[in-house]
């Protein structure tokens, strides 16, 4: 009598050798990985001391500019006029000449010339980080 061997059931498994393989991989790149990070972290090195430094992830401030309803520019609260806002505004990209932004905001009565003159006094200064909005004051 002959034995009938049913073979379709093995076929249907997925084979795991590959997926483990890989598992394998990354567990030894990330076991080298963290060997080289432990060790830049443990160099003996003495760092020079910083008195005004500031710390690179802190962002420079924002410089909120307001224009009221008959176009007058407001910076902390002080009016400026246009060569004075000029000259803060350069003063500002000078400090910070990398990422200084400027939030220019204007009452709705405002004309827009108002808001572009702000806008392109920021663009002669050397700030392209500058945003408007309206406000309802």
């Amino acid at each position: 009598m002959a034995i009938q061997l049913n073979k379709g059931r093995t076929q249907g498994l997925l084979d795991m050798t590959p997926m483990i393989d890989m598992v394998f991989n990354l567990l030894i790149f990330f076991m080298v990985v963290t060997r080289f990070a432990e060790e830049e972290r443990d160099m003996k090195v003495l760092l020079p001391s910083g008195t005004e430094a500031m710390p690179l992830t802190a962002r420079p401030h924002e410089i909120f500019l307001n224009i009221d309803s008959q176009g007058g520019y407001f910076f902390r609260g002080r009016q400026l006029t246009q060569k004075e806002l000029g000259q803060v505004l350069r003063d500002a990209a000078v400090n910070n000449p990398a990422n200084q932004s400027v939030v220019i905001r204007a009452d709705k009565r405002v004309p827009w010339d108002f808001v572009a003159t702000a806008m392109r006094l920021c663009n002669e200064a050397g700030i392209r980080d500058y945003s408007a909005s309206l406000t309802e004051e």
